[in-house]
Parts: C-alpha cells; sequence; structure tokens
C-alpha cells in the first residue's frame, strides 16, 4: 500500500501530513478549537475532529469520511505548492500560526473562494504570504476605478440619503453620494484584492497541473470515485 497521498512533481507528500491536519497537529493545522470546518465547511455530512469522537463516529458515513479526507488531501497540497512557490520567489514565510491569525478568510469569504482555498488560507502561512504577494503586484487603473464607482453608487450613498431611503440610480443628487476622491482608496483596495485572488487561482490551477492523488485522495468532485461530489 502506498503512503502518499499525492505527488508533486514527483515527490511524496505523505499521508501523515493529511492525518495530522486532520487531527489538529503539525504545521499549517488548525489549533484545537479553533475550527477547521468554522472557517471553510468540508463536503456535505463531515463532521468536525474537534468534536467528540463517539459523536463523530455515530454522525459521519464512510463516504463522508472519504470526501473529508479528500478534501483535507487538497488543503495539504496547495500549502505544499504555496510553500514551494514562495521559496522559488524570496518570500519568508512566517513557521508558525498564531491563534488569532488562524482564521483569517472571512465566513463571506468562503463563498467566493470556495471551502479547499479558504482553508489553506486559514491555515496555511505560505498560501497566505503568496496571496499578499500576488496582490502586492496587481495595478488598479483609474480607468477601472472610476467604472467601479460609476456602477455601485449604492455602495456609496451618504449616511444622510441612506437614512431618506435615496434611490442612488434614479432620484440621487449629487450631494447624495460620496465624493470619488474620497471613495477611491477603498475602491482600488478592494479591486486589487479581487485581482490578487484571481491571480491566486489561475497560479495554483497552473500548479496543480503537477500533482498526482493516491488513490482515495482524489479531489472531491473527481468523477472517477463514487463520492465524487463538485464542491470547492
Amino acid at each position: 500500500m502506498t503512503e502518499h497521498a499525492a505527488l508533486v512533481d514527483g515527490e511524496a507528500i505523505a499521508k501523515s501530513r493529511v492525518d495530522a491536519f486532520l487531527d489538529g497537529r503539525g504545521p499549517g493545522a488548525p489549533h484545537r478549537g479553533a475550527g477547521l470546518y468554522q472557517s471553510a465547511a468540508p463536503p456535505r455530512g463531515a463532521t468536525s475532529p474537534n468534536e467528540p469522537a463517539p459523536a463523530r463516529r455515530q454522525a459521519e458515513a464512510p463516504s463522508a469520511a472519504r470526501q473529508r479526507r479528500r478534501w483535507a488531501t487538497q488543503v495539504v497540497v496547495t500549502d505544499e505548492l504555496a510553500r514551494r512557490a514562495c521559496a522559488d520567489r524570496g518570500l519568508k514565510v512566517p513557521e508558525e500560526v498564531s491563534p488569532a491569525s488562524v482564521l483569517a478568510v472571512a465566513e463571506t469569504d468562503v463563498a467566493d473562494l470556495g471551502s479547499i482555498v479558504a482553508a489553506a488560507l486559514a491555515h496555511s502561512p505560505a498560501a497566505r504570504t503568496l496571496l499578499a504577494a500576488l496582490e502586492s503586484e496587481q495595478t488598479v487603473p483609474e480607468t477601472a476605478a472610476r467604472d467601479y464607482y460609476a456602477r455601485n453608487r449604492d455602495r456609496f450613498l451618504t449616511p444622510e440619503a441612506l437614512r431618506r431611503g435615496v434611490d442612488p440610480f434614479d432620484e440621487a443628487a449629487p450631494s447624495d453620494t460620496l465624493p470619488y476622491d474620497e471613495v477611491r482608496e477603498g475602491i482600488s483596495r478592494e479591486l486589487r484584492k479581487a485581482a490578487g485572488r484571481k491571480a491566486f487561482f489561475g497560479w495554483l490551477d497552473q500548479a496543480r497541473a503537477g500533482v498526482t492523488y493516491a488513490h482515495g485522495h482524489e479531489h472531491p468532485g473527481d468523477p472517477s470515485h463514487p463520492d465524487h461530489e463538485h464542491r470547492h
């Protein structure tokens, strides 16, 4: 029986790393009680490793357990790929994760990122370091910021206009909207963040091309196994 969960460019990722992640042990693993599945949900039916063991055994079906392992493998592989990318870029990665920074990804971001990437960012210092580097490389053209401002006037109503229930796309007066110069920095920051995430996804898609998964560690949505479901 193979002892690796995946091969990254021919180098083995040990199953023990996936086990350590699921158990809350080892680098990049969630702290006990920090909430591996509070920050990003695994496949349906999978339960948190922080629950009492009897409850887990009663609640988790075999297929859910298999999917949980596949999901965790994706998180561990993403961490490994990010470590290598940071090394190639000469980026310094924090060696430890403090409890305060474990849940770095907000719940509202999970829908945009997908649970695998959200969990990787929440628990992998390398993934966060790489994302930050990619985000810093993005530029936001003035035309893009102005276009965002024009198309999202509802986000820039003044407090008084909001109290009056002004329709930003119909009856709003110029004084009902915050001036562009006041919100330009925030718009650029938001657009840069979105562009950084897009770059991260593009990098991850390319990096995964060099990954081969062992049986039982395939992507949860891989149709080649009977438990598959298309969730990220």
